[in-house]
């Protein structure tokens, strides 16, 4: 049963997320009702991983959705710099401290800026330096957010197949348990009390 799986589970979206066995014929994965706990089982697993990885996929996706627009605004910034003139006038504004605190300043012409990098850390770049720094990580936090949109869609659909994949089988368990006791005519306890599955 593992193996079938396993053999379907090969390919993977772009960021190596494996696809979910789509279960078109429940017999491709169980040959006698002895199995069905046992892929049901692994279904199960399966859905929890998918489900794990898109709670943190979200995260990523929200903590680009902040940074993006962070980006852009130094970015917007550093390239007004850039188009002043050696001999422009210093330009009086405000710069944020925090959150709700702002002080003002007297920028004059300047061939230079200072970025902060993360963790504590900031460095002095040349203006045209750092306006073609911020746009190469603009461009890859766009992207990075893309594809974790991508993802999120991909983990959805996959969680989908597996939860269809999970009722097909247990469809497929009812089905046999009821044609074994019309043959057999026994009284055996149904297949939804015994495993608490809706019949769906």
């Amino acid at each position: 049963m593992s193996t079938k799986l396993q053999n379907k589970d090969t390919a993977t979206n772009p960021r190596g997320i494996p696809f979910a066995p789509f279960v078109d014929k429940v017999e491709d994965y169980v040959s006698s009702r002895a199995e069905v706990d046992g892929t049901m089982k692994s279904f199960q697993e399966m859905i929890s991983k998918y489900q794990f990885m898109e709670v943190n996929t979200q995260r990523r996706a929200a903590g680009l959705k902040e940074k993006v627009p962070d980006i852009q605004k130094t970015l917007d910034m550093v390239r007004f710099l850039h188009s002043r003139e050696p001999g422009s006038e210093s330009l009086e504004t405000t710069f944020e401290l925090n959150d709700t605190l702002y002080a003002k300043a007297v920028i004059p012409p300047t061939d230079e800026v200072y970025l902060w990098l993360g963790a504590n850390v900031m460095l002095a770049y040349p203006v045209a330096e750092a306006e073609t720094l911020l746009e190469s990580k603009l461009a890859t936090a766009q992207q990075s957010l893309e594809n974790c949109e991508e993802d999120l869609d991909f983990l959805r659909e996959q969680i989908t197949t597996l939860e269809v994949a999970t009722a097909r089988l247990y469809n497929w368990e009812v089905t046999m348990k009821r044609k074994e006791k019309a043959e057999n005519g026994g009284d055996d306890e149904p297949a939804d009390q015994k495993r608490g599955l809706p019949n769906g």
